[in-house]
C-alpha cells in the first residue's frame, strides 16, 4: 500500500482502519480527486501544487507527506491498483498453475477497488494520453516497480530465486503485459460487452481476462 496505509490493506477497504488512518486515506483520496479535476480542467502543466493544496485546504508540506510530485498524484489510481494487486496475491495460497493465481489476484484487485476508483482510473488514462511526457514515464516506472514487487512476492511464495530462474520474471512480464493489453482495449472501447458501463472496472477486468486467455495462443503462434 501507500506509506499512509497499513501494508497489505487494499485501498478500497477502510472500514476496519483506525480513525487516524481513515482520515489519512480520505485526505489522500481528496488530493487525487481534486488533482485529476484540476489537471483535466486547467491542464497538467498549468496547475501548480499550490493550486491543489489551496483547493483541498492543506499545506504544501502535508501534500508531500502523501506524494513526492505532481506526477505521482496524477497516476495515483494506478498505484492503488498495483498495491491492491500485490496485497491480494500475497494473501493467496497458489495451487496449480502460478499464472492462474496471478490472473485471479489481478481480477480480484480490479473488482475490489473502491467505488470512486472507476472514475479516477478513467481520468488518469485520459490525462496520460493528453500529457504523455512526463505522465507516461511516471506510469511506466510505476508498473515496472510494481512488477518487481510481484516477482519478489513470487520468490517468497515459491522459494525460488528469480535471478536464477527466469520463469519468475517471465511470469511478471506476462501478468503486467496482460493488464496493459487489456487496459488498452478497455480504454479504446474494443471487445464485447461495451455500451452502458463500458468504462467500469467490471469491463476492465473482462478485458484483462481476455488478454490472459490469449496468452497460450500467442505463445503457440507460428508464421
Amino acid at each position: 500500500m501507500t506509506a499512509n496505509a497499513p501494508a497489505g490493506q487494499a485501498p478500497q477497504d477502510d472500514r476496519g482502519l483506525p480513525l487516524r488512518e481513515r482520515k489519512k486515506l480520505r485526505t489522500r483520496r481528496a488530493l487525487v480527486d481534486t488533482a485529476l479535476e484540476l489537471f483535466t480542467d486547467r491542464g497538467f502543466d498549468e496547475t501548480a501544487i499550490e493550486d491543489l493544496v489551496d483547493e483541498v485546504e492543506i499545506s504544501r508540506r502535508t501534500f508531500f507527506r502523501y506524494f513526492p510530485s505532481k506526477e505521482a498524484v496524477a497516476v495515483a489510481a494506478e498505484a492503488d491498483l498495483w498495491d491492491a494487486y500485490i496485497a491480494e496475491f500475497s494473501r493467496t495460497d497458489p495451487q496449480g498453475p502460478v499464472v492462474e493465481a496471478l490472473r485471479a489476484a489481478l481480477t480480484a484487485a480490479i473488482l475490489g477497488m473502491d467505488s470512486g476508483w472507476d472514475d479516477r482510473i478513467v481520468r488518469t488514462r485520459m490525462l496520460i494520453s493528453h500529457v504523455p511526457v512526463p505522465l507516461r514515464d511516471a506510469s511506466t516506472l510505476l508498473s515496472i516497480n510494481a512488477q518487481e514487487r510481484l516477482v519478489a512476492a513470487l520468490e517468497t511464495k515459491l522459494g525460488i530465486d528469480g535471478r536464477e530462474d527466469v520463469r519468475l520474471r517471465l511470469l511478471g512480464e506476462f501478468a503486467f503485459g496482460a493488464y496493459r493489453c487489456g487496459a488498452k482495449n478497455w480504454a479504446a472501447g474494443r471487445g464485447a460487452g461495451g455500451g452502458r458501463g463500458k468504462w467500469s472496472r467490471a469491463i476492465l477486468a473482462r478485458r484483462v481476462e481476455e488478454a490472459f486467455d490469449a496468452l497460450p495462443g500467442a505463445l503457440a503462434m507460428t508464421v
